[in-house]
């Protein structure tokens, strides 16, 4: 199997384990981790390429397990997160690492943030480096081993 089957194999199962997890997914803790993992996976390169913007907020929409909160209320925390990164991106990739690490004493929130980040990274058909690198990171945020998710 092509490396590229796989990985979308790897991110549908994960989005099956989201979708199985819905109802356990509610709480403002892991709706503001996701909003910053998509934020931050979304300017992984330092950059905010408008057309990347649009279709992670286009997936943020319609992600399944998302839909437990608000879309403009998403959208608006999501835009505030990328506001942060475009301001300075180092202090805020900080900062945003601090909200998804709000999510480390629930582990079932963390690993699903985690799997958001690698959704949303994989979502465009290529996880590239920058993108593995910032969930790697969020992974040591939430006291995951990256090497669970095969980064």
């Amino acid at each position: 199997m092509a490396l590229w089957d796989r990985f979308k194999e790897s991110a549908s199962n994960m989005q099956n384990q989201l979708n199985a997890k819905k109802n356990d997914l509610k709480s403002g803790a892991f709706r503001d981790a996701s909003m910053a993992m998509c934020a931050l996976v979304s300017a992984a390169d330092g950059t905010i390429d408008p057309a990347e913007r649009q279709r992670v907020a286009a997936l943020i929409g319609t992600n399944e397990v998302l839909q437990n909160f608000p879309a403009l209320d998403l959208q608006r925390r999501f835009e505030d997160y990328l506001g942060k990164l475009t301001a300075d991106f180092a202090f805020g990739k900080v900062a945003i690492l601090q909200e998804i690490a709000k999510v480390q004493k629930k582990p079932t929130e963390a690993r699903a943030v985690i799997q958001i980040g690698i959704v949303i990274g994989g979502a465009d058909g290529d996880f590239d480096k920058d993108e593995k690198a910032v969930v790697r990171e969020a992974c040591y945020a939430v006291g995951l081993n990256p090497q669970e998710f095969d980064l």
